[in-house]
């Protein structure tokens, strides 16, 4: 198939149809609009069904309905909108419903402003609502790897029956850059989902659920979700860039803000200085032996973000003292330059300007 020049909002609800989902349910927000509009006017072509709902705690209860039924469903939002539907995404993860959320997050706290961000990490990795729960969240970089990462998601929604939530941030919905889907995928050619309420003529009642009043029964529930969680591991991804031979600093970045500092090393090249970039793209499971080992052969670390510190806490307790891991961040929807990552990287190692 060609390429085809799309935002990335855009090719994200693309990816979902390619991936066999024909629902979808939501509610407006910058900066994600372009994908529930997307979605209203190509589901139908596709004999789907796009519902705007009356809000974000209303869609997260129609995504728990569709994929009871066994369903691919999905939906989007951002920031304030994602808050909205925790209640919602714990009760699917307690039920055991796969799902794929996409946050295209924006700044904060409260409303903040409708510029990218990257301040929605905490939320995302270790659980927004309440309870003992996880989802795994993938973080892309590109349009291209967005598109891909969506449709990978609904697979391992099923695989896993868990919410599996893509994080991306105002910047890569909103950029436009070349895309291939590179598989279809009909939703009559999905696997038979046993588990679902389809009907129980000739089986037994299947019943989705995650209300357990005996503490026994939620002890044991609760412990198997959690063994769900730690298989998870097995499906940990990330990229390391620059990294051959060792670095004078090893620069820690997801989403856009490792874009960035592609350019950077190119700029850090022409200085003599050598810049790694370690990039996430499962933010949980969190990629800890491998950015340990590129570790390694740096000299500094140094973690950069659009927030005023989230992932660095996951990236200190992984380095475990061995090394001292450096911060810099910008929020409120200011986005650090290239040049800004130069310079953090040669006060860390002390190269004259």
């Amino acid at each position: 198939m060609a390429k085809k020049l799309m935002k990335g909002c855009e090719a994200i609800g693309e990816a979902a149809i390619h991936a066999g989902c024909r629902l979808f349910f939501g509610y407006p927000i910058t900066p994600q609009n372009e994908i529930p509009e997307y979605m209203s006017a190509r589901l139908p072509q596709v004999g789907g069904v796009f519902v705007q709902a009356e809000s974000e705690v209303a869609a997260s209860n129609m995504l728990y309905g569709a994929s009871g039924a066994g369903c691919r469903v999905f939906t989007s939002s951002s920031s304030p909108g994602i808050s909205l539907m925790m209640e919602g995404v714990s009760y699917m993860a307690g039920a055991e419903l796969p799902v794929v959320i996409v946050n295209i997050m924006r700044g904060g706290p409260g409303l903040g402003g409708i510029l990218p961000s990257q301040s929605d990490y905490f939320q995302a990795t270790k659980g927004g609502g309440h309870g003992d729960y996880r989802l795994l969240v993938l973080a892309p970089s590109t349009v291209q790897e967005a598109a891909d990462l969506v449709i990978d998601a609904f697979d391992l929604a099923d695989t896993y029956r868990n919410p599996v939530m893509i994080l991306g941030d105002g910047l890569i919905g909103q950029i436009m850059e070349p895309v291939e889907f590179k598989k279809e995928i009909k939703p009559e050619d999905l696997p038979e989902k046993p588990w679902a309420t389809t009907g129980c003529a000739g089986r037994a009642r299947n019943i989705i659920n995650s209300l357990y009043l005996d503490p026994e029964e939620l002890e044991a529930h609760n412990w198997a979700i959690y063994a769900k969680y730690q298989e998870m591991a097995k499906e940990v991804r990330h990229e390391a860039f620059n990294t051959e031979g060792g670095c004078d600093v090893l620069i820690v970045a997801y989403g856009t803000v490792a874009r960035i500092t592609k350019t950077a090393i190119e700029m850090a090249r022409e200085k003599g200085l050598k810049i790694g970039l370690f990039r996430p793209i499962t933010l949980y499971p969190y990629p800890t032996e491998a950015l340990v080992k590129a570790a390694e052969g740096a000299k500094a670390v140094l973690v950069s973000e659009l927030s005023t510190g989230q992932m660095v806490e996951d990236v200190r307790a992984a380095i475990a003292g061995r090394k001292e891991v450096a911060f810099h961040g910008r929020v409120g929807g200011m986005v650090m330059g290239p040049d800004d990552l130069v310079e953090q990287a040669e006060k860390l190692v002390a190269v004259p300007a």
